[in-house]
């Protein structure tokens, strides 16, 4: 495939000679004279491991070009990545003044042209940028609307500085945001050699995953910093306990907990980041980023409590009370915390969680409860029915599939407010179904 890539900085070249290895004819485009000779005299305008070489034979098989001026390399290709920076601005945000200029020069060569084209931003940019800012711009450049003859997709990309080569040839999937299906199969069409599974997805999907990659990746270096210090203060190589961490791929390292959903709680969470902070402060560590756990937690349960009051003073029927399903353990359960402000505001409010059976709690479990909620036995209903009786809010915090099934065939049009994530209740005919994360 003819293959042109606006942008020859560090993702433009190793993608570039990556794919020219794959066997495209690739043409770099960059405003940098010196970047356009470097790659046309066989050597990488930037340092990275292996890539020198791989420049050097792919210019010299005639596979990788590159050149200043974009309107050709259009012309002579069917795909163009914009591959160009997105800087910070002062305020934290994105800078597009290198996406419009890309997009602009791209739409209008392509009104040249007499066959279709498709357009690919593999640069970082925050979701919604492809529908609302770069694909208005194209399709006034080019005279042309999506699907006739302009395709645009979002293909992001994730190397790492260092290994880049060696994460282009073996990724752990390939991904396609797109609108229709010709983007999708020229770009699977470019990336079939690769060993790796090929993921679709519409376009803002697209764009909002790798900033969830790289935050996550914040999120890993920051715990793991801020918990190593803890340790190295009690005397404990935070090394070997990581190790031993890491070998937990069950819980630990792995897709459980990582649904997005309602706050944590429990008997455990929240009481042992408390004492973890404790300890951080009897030993003089200061922990800002796991000092925000518990607030951000807090900030989640605000969320749910102002998406169900938004319609005014109504009855609130709440499924799930536990802090999890399958259990009758309410210590620190998000869901009593919620019942328990709503109650305080004047809400009235019924229950229903078929394993909480106020005569049957002991313990600890029962003195919480008893503190929190004094009367809940008279909340708790028995069926969903009797619960959702004369209520204008559902809540979902947990519920199982025949109560499920209840709300879907008695809801009368009411609001459904979503913790849990039940897919069968998004498209309740005539309800007003709003979910906390989707």
């Amino acid at each position: 495939m003819k293959i042109s890539i606006f942008g020859m900085g560090y993702v433009g070249v190793v993608s570039g000679a990556c794919l020219a290895r794959l066997g495209h004819e690739v043409i770099g485009v960059d405003v940098s004279a010196d970047k356009v000779r470097r790659i046309n005299a066989g050597q990488s305008p930037i340092v990275e491991k292996g890539l020198n070489e791989l420049v050097a034979e792919m210019t010299g098989c005639g596979r990788l070009s590159a050149t200043t001026d974009g309107a050709d390399a259009v012309k002579r290709s069917e795909l163009s990545f914009i591959s160009v920076g997105t800087p910070s601005a002062r305020n934290g945000g994105t800078l597009f003044n290198a996406i419009d200029t890309v997009a602009m020069e791209i739409g209008s060569a392509i009104r040249g042209k007499d066959t279709g084209h498709v357009v690919t931003v593999r640069s970082t940019v925050p979701p919604g940028t492809i529908e609302e800012r770069i694909a208005p711009t194209l399709i006034k450049a080019s005279g042309r609307q999506l699907g006739q003859g302009l395709d645009i997709c979002s293909n992001p990309e994730f190397l790492r500085e260092g290994s880049a080569i060696h994460d282009f040839e073996n990724p752990s999937f390939t991904l396609i945001g797109g609108s229709g299906e010709n983007g999708f199969a020229v770009l699977e069409a470019v990336y079939r050699e690769t060993k790796a599974p090929v993921i679709r997805t519409d376009i803002r999907t697209a764009e909002s995953i790798k900033y969830l990659c790289n935050i996550f990746h914040a999120v890993k270096i920051g715990f793991a910093n801020e918990i190593g210090a803890v340790l190295k203060s009690l005397g404990v190589d935070a090394r070997d306990a990581m190790r031993v961490f890491c070998e937990d791929r069950i819980l630990n390292i792995s897709p459980a907990y990582l649904r997005p959903g309602f706050a944590f709680g429990g008997s455990c969470l929240p009481k042992d980041v408390r004492a973890f902070l404790a300890v951080a402060q009897s030993q003089g560590v200061e922990l800002p980023f796991l000092g925000s756990l518990l607030q951000s937690n807090t900030r989640h349960i605000d969320r749910a409590f102002e998406m169900i009051v938004r319609g005014g003073r109504r009855k609130v029927a709440l499924f799930g009370l536990a802090f999890k399903p399958g259990t009758d353990d309410l210590r620190e359960s998000p869901l009593v915390t919620l019942a328990e402000r709503l109650i305080g505001k004047g809400f009235e409010l019924t229950i229903f969680d078929k394993h909480v059976d106020v005569a049957r709690l002991m313990g600890a479990n029962r003195e919480y409860i008893d503190r929190e909620i004094p009367h809940l036995e008279r909340l708790l209903k028995a069926s969903a029915e009797e619960t959702m009786d004369g209520a204008g809010v559902i809540v979902i915090g947990h519920a199982a599939a025949p109560e499920i099934a209840a709300i879907k065939a008695n809801h009368g049009g009411r609001t459904i407010v979503d913790l849990q994530g039940v897919k069968d209740l998004e498209t309740c005919e005539g309800a007003h179904y709003e979910g906390i994360c989707w």
